[in-house]
């Protein structure tokens, strides 16, 4: 890699780390090509990005950005992933990838210019997805609504089974 070709990569490097509201790094050893293309291919189906980076050049790329205080997170093999639409989605892909490859695991990350320990982007993983938060919204949403036309139902039901009742002892007279 020559000088130019570095100072681009550096460039690209820090849009990445000032542009994404997530951004997550971890180490790997010991995973082969097909697995880390495996994750490369997960992260990306989840509308992330996966990328191995040079400490070196991801050091000065942090530079005045919120990764700026993970400097010392970039030792050994590094690799980040970035996304701007699902940091939780992100979290359980790399978490559940590294269930059955224990050579990857956490280092650190960043959410909305937070910084986060590997404990803390773990934890994020354990949360629910944006999806399964909506879900639950609408179901919050949608409980009062259905009990409050159940509440109305109710009298009429009652009404009909007392003229239904009131019809068959008139019968029964007759």
């Amino acid at each position: 890699m020559n000088r130019t070709e570095k100072e681009q990569a550096i460039e690209d490097l820090n849009k990445i780390f000032s542009g994404h509201p997530g951004v997550f790094l971890f180490g790997f050893s010991g995973i082969n090509v097909p697995e880390i293309t495996e994750l490369r291919r997960q992260i990306t189906g989840s509308g992330s990005t996966y990328r191995v980076i040079k400490n070196r050049l991801a050091i000065r790329a942090a530079q005045q950005t919120a990764l700026e205080a993970l400097t010392e997170h970039f030792q050994g093999p590094t690799a980040v992933a970035y996304t701007e639409a699902d940091p939780v989605g992100l979290a359980k892909v790399v978490r559940d990838f590294a269930k059955n490859h224990p050579g990857l695991e956490f280092k650190a990350g960043v959410l909305e210019s937070r910084i986060l320990s590997a404990q803390q982007v773990e934890q994020l993983a354990e949360m629910p997805s944006h999806e399964e938060l909506i879900a639950k919204l609408l179901y919050l949403l949608k409980a009062p609504l259905t009990q409050l036309a159940g509440a109305l139902q109710s009298p009429l039901r009652n009404l009909g089974s007392v003229l239904s009742q009131l019809a068959e002892s008139k019968s029964e007279e007759n």
